[in-house]
């Protein structure tokens, strides 16, 4: 952790309840996702860069988070902001230079923080050399990098595939008559997972980055690269949730064969051993972003030897109703799931879903947060979610997002969650001079609703956020200490119990719009945080919470 108080252990180096075994850093850690597009601007185009993000790391060192995830910064055209690569092993000039990734790096290891990139396997750009390539001819050696099929009779797609971002996944190629898959934009070609020669060169994209140094790998759509051999159609959805939200023609669909097939697992068994060759000093992590709701498959990407993914981003928050009893079987039935060794992981927002305090509300955001920050596992926080930030309205001719572009209608776009870091009450909140124009509009509260006014109010989101993540860091019960339910909790609370030798936490959320009076299962030593301002135990036996209230108190020993 990345405190400056004396008296605060760092998590992630060791295992402080007593054990004698190191304890890798993503497992007490906190993970901290950075928009780069949205977090600072250093050089006055509207647009936020690498040496922004550098300007930033005293903020991200006193806030205690532990690594930050940059999303996409590499060379590309800039269709999917980002998510079409046109060279895995660069840096956009929009965002900066290697040199200053270089930098930032060092500068965020001098702190002990971590840094985790985003690597998009499913799919580059159009404009990357592989691609052009690969669509000159038939016989290019390139030809197979990617996914190319005859239409069917007719001239029609070669199955029913359907894309992420509208329409069919396919798009015929004329000057060489076939059709190619994307699973997204047109303009970001799949990349064909069964070629070795595209194993070979992805792997070498994964050294590029381990050797300069970095922590670890955010795996973007993980569970896509692998599609069915046989190009079978999707069967129809009949009535069957898929997601936590609808995605319009998309759910006419059961993906059944166009992701997540069984040779998937193998890919990530031979990134695992890669990571685990680098990681002989320091653990590298590989975190895999898939958007699977049914738990035995979610796990299987722990690896039947637990030899795949660290961390498969566990969604599950998403999906569940804001309620104690929705939100206690969301918890209970990962905990369950989980294979013997695994670590669980947290996720309430990112940067494709609507912001926390905008699904939730404010008061809601706020025990929202205190959850997120004492269950066990990983938790990883959204750029702004520490200050209350909120989604941001675009008006139509302010939409970037090619997804509400392509299907509008739907709430679909991504803009709103995307909106810039209000740092202070100047123009432009800080995130860009006043001469600038911001890349997407600016909060209409961002005057007040910023950094340096939180920094200053004790009652703040950012306070609650900093006085959680050092609660945390304190407490290897919190970092790193089981999970119990409290079964005698009444039904608007959820409570649990987190253990790490002698240190015993107990947290409890109100759910419900009126007071509740929790009786504690155990006598209480002191009440640690509380998301409402002058909460007291009403007794060592019991507490009164307050309408969305939530509390962490450390039991009697």
């Amino acid at each position: 952790m990345s405190n400056s108080s004396s008296n605060v252990v760092v998590p992630g180096r060791r295992d402080t309840g007593g054990g004698s075994q190191a304890t890798p850093w993503w497992k007490s850690g906190v993970v901290y996702q950075i928009y780069p597009r949205s977090f600072q601007d250093s050089n006055a185009d509207g647009v936020g860069d690498l040496p922004g993000i550098l300007t930033r790391l005293d903020y991200l060192s006193d806030l205690g988070v532990d690594a930050i995830w940059i999303s996409p910064f590499y060379p590309s055209p800039m269709k999917d902001f980002g998510y079409d690569v046109a060279d895995y092993t660069g840096v956009d000039p929009l965002f900066g230079t290697l040199a200053d990734f270089d930098r930032l790096l060092a500068a965020f290891h001098g702190r002990g923080l971590k840094v985790i990139v985003d690597w998009v396997p499913n799919h580059t750009s159009d404009e990357h050399p592989w691609f052009k390539a690969s669509r000159s001819s038939r016989t290019d050696p390139r030809r197979d990098f990617y996914v190319w099929r005859e239409g069917r009779a007719g001239g029609a797609p070669p199955n029913n595939w359907l894309s992420t971002f509208g329409g069919p996944a396919w798009t015929l190629d004329p000057p060489t008559g076939q059709y190619y898959l994307h699973s997204f934009l047109p303009e970001q070609p799949d990349l064909n997972w069964r070629n070795p020669e595209v194993r070979r060169a992805m792997m070498d994209t994964l050294r590029f980055w381990l050797d300069r140094g970095v922590d670890g790998f955010r795996i973007d759509v993980a569970h896509r690269v692998m599609k069915d051999p046989e190009f079978r159609d999707n069967p129809p959805n009949v009535g069957q949730g898929q997601l936590h939200k609808q995605l319009g023609d998309f759910d006419s669909q059961l993906h059944l064969y166009d992701s997540n097939h069984r040779d998937v697992h193998e890919v990530y068994r031979q990134i695992r051993r890669l990571l685990d060759a680098y990681g002989s000093k320091e653990p590298r992590v590989a975190v895999g972003e898939i958007h699977i709701f049914d738990l035995p498959e979610l796990m299987a990407f722990y690896g039947e030897e637990e030899d795949e993914l660290h961390l498969p981003f566990n969604f599950t928050l998403l999906k569940a109703p804001w309620n104690a009893a929705a939100v206690r079987r969301t918890v209970d039935a990962m905990e369950a799931a989980l294979p013997k060794e695994a670590w669980p992981n947290w996720v309430l927002g990112n940067h494709d879903e609507s912001r926390v305090a905008s699904r939730l509300g404010e008061e809601a955001a706020r025990a929202a947060m205190l959850l997120l920050l004492t269950l066990r596992g990983t938790p990883t926080l959204y750029y702004g979610d520490e200050i209350g930030m909120r989604d941001v309205p675009v008006t139509p001719e302010q939409v970037m997002d090619p997804w509400e572009k392509r299907v509008p209608g739907l709430n679909l776009g991504r803009d709103p969650e995307r909106s810039p870091m209000p740092w202070d009450s100047s123009a432009h909140a800080g995130f860009t001079p006043p001469t600038a124009h911001p890349w997407l509009p600016m909060a209409a509260d961002a005057r007040e609703r910023n950094v340096a006014a939180e920094l200053r109010d004790s009652g703040s989101m950012l306070s609650l956020t900093k006085a959680l993540l050092r609660l945390r860091c304190r407490h290897p019960a919190l970092h790193l200490g089981s999970y119990r339910p409290v079964a005698s909790a009444p039904t608007e609370v959820f409570a649990y119990l987190r253990e790490q030798n002698e240190d015993r936490v107990l947290v409890a959320l109100n759910f419900a719009a009126h007071p509740v009076t929790l009786a504690l299962p155990e006598p209480a030593r002191a009440l640690l945080a509380g998301t409402h301002a002058g909460v007291r135990l009403a007794t060592k036996e019991e507490i009164a919470l307050r309408a969305h209230e939530g509390v962490v108190i450390e039991l009697a020993r």
